[in-house]
């Protein structure tokens, strides 16, 4: 389940970054490098404004209810294209994710870190 939320979000950050709304509340806080925004729809519009694209997902971890309402902390790291850029980035996000309707996840809180490019 926690692998498929996030290629989920990741196809969904590819081709249609304003669906990405439904998956979060008023309530919600995404901090993208230290800047904090809240609500879905200020969420979604920073979403929009990045300048890359999600590609290989390369490890999911999830802590098993994170809270006793049967909530979920997931942590995702991968590879980032930069827009008109030949190289790639490594990057983290953790979700903690609330249960919603029938079994499926609202997201909380959720944090994305760019990881610097180290030399070989």
């Amino acid at each position: 389940m926690v692998r498929e939320f996030a290629e989920h979000y990741c196809m969904t950050f590819n081709r249609n970054r304003a669906a990405l709304g439904e998956l979060y509340q008023e309530g919600s806080m995404l901090t993208f490098e230290g800047d904090k925004i809240q609500g879905a729809q200020a969420i979604v519009a920073k979403l929009a404004s990045l300048p890359f694209r999600l590609h290989d997902i390369y490890n999911v971890d999830c802590c098993q209810h994170s809270d006793p309402q049967g909530g979920l902390l997931v942590t995702v790291y991968g590879v980032i294209q930069p827009a008109g850029e030949n190289h790639r980035s490594e990057f983290s996000q953790v979700f903690n994710l609330l249960p919603a309707n029938q079994g499926s996840y609202k997201v909380l809180n959720h944090t994305i870190r760019l990881l610097p490019l180290t030399a070989v």
